[in-house]
C-alpha cells in the first residue's frame, strides 16, 4: 500500500508511475507498473495516453526532475497546480498562458498534496529554462502539465513531484546533470517510506 496522507491510500499495482527519462527511475522502480515517456509535452501526452488504454491506472504518480525558484536543490516539491508556460497568445486577446477556446483553465488544479512535502506550482514548456523571471510559477520542467492534463481529461487521480536540480538560472544545465542522477534515491525514499508506514 502507498499513503499519500491520511485520505489517499492505493495498492502499488493501481499506480502507475511516470517519468521522462529512465535515470530518474533507475532500478529502483522496476517491481512497479514504470513508464518513461522521453522528454517534452507531446512524447508525455502520446505516451500517457496510450498506457492509460492499456493499463487502465487508479492513480497517476510523475517523479521527474525540474528547476525551482524558492526551494533547495535536493527538496522534493508536491506540485498542485500546472501551467502551460511557452503557451502566449496574447498577440490575439487572450491572457498569458491562455489555451484559446479550450475551456482550459489557466492555472490547471489536478493534483494530490503528500503529507509533508512543501507544494509548488509547475510551469511547463518545451524549452530548458535558465532564466526564470515569472512569478506565476515557482517549479520548471517539460513534461508536468501535459501529464495534468491528461489525467484531469480522463478523470485519473494524480501526483506530481519534483526533485528540484536547479534554480533555473545560468548554472541550470551544469547543475541538472550532476543533481538529475541523486533523483530517483530521493523518490524511493518518499515513496516506498510510505508504503512501509502504511503496512
Amino acid at each position: 500500500m502507498i499513503k499519500l496522507n491520511k485520505n489517499q491510500i492505493y495498492n502499488l499495482e493501481d499506480i502507475l508511475f511516470v517519468f521522462a527519462l529512465e535515470f530518474e527511475a533507475k532500478e529502483m522502480f522496476n517491481h512497479t507498473q514504470k513508464l518513461v515517456t522521453g522528454i517534452g509535452k507531446v512524447t508525455a501526452a502520446i505516451s500517457l495516453t496510450k498506457a492509460i488504454i492499456e493499463k487502465k491506472p487508479k492513480l497517476i504518480i510523475n517523479l521527474g526532475s525540474a528547476g525551482g525558484f524558492g526551494f533547495k536543490k535536493g527538496d522534493v516539491v508536491c506540485c498542485t497546480k500546472f501551467i502551460q508556460r511557452d503557451m502566449d497568445v496574447r498577440g490575439l486577446g487572450f491572457q498569458k498562458f491562455e489555451t484559446p477556446l479550450s475551456n482550459i483553465p489557466i492555472i490547471l488544479e489536478n493534483g494530490i498534496e503528500v503529507e509533508n512535502l512543501p507544494i509548488g506550482i509547475c510551469g511547463t514548456g518545451d524549452s530548458f529554462e535558465t532564466n526564470h523571471l515569472n512569478t506565476e510559477y515557482n517549479v520548471i520542467d517539460m513534461e508536468a502539465y501535459a501529464l495534468a492534463l491528461v489525467a484531469w481529461k480522463e478523470n485519473i487521480p494524480f501526483v506530481s513531484l519534483k526533485y528540484i536540480s536547479d534554480d533555473a538560472n545560468s548554472d541550470a544545465a551544469d547543475d541538472w546533470a550532476v543533481q538529475v542522477h541523486l533523483a530517483a534515491e530521493a523518490f524511493k525514499n518518499i515513496i516506498f517510506r510510505e508504503e512501509q508506514v502504511s503496512n
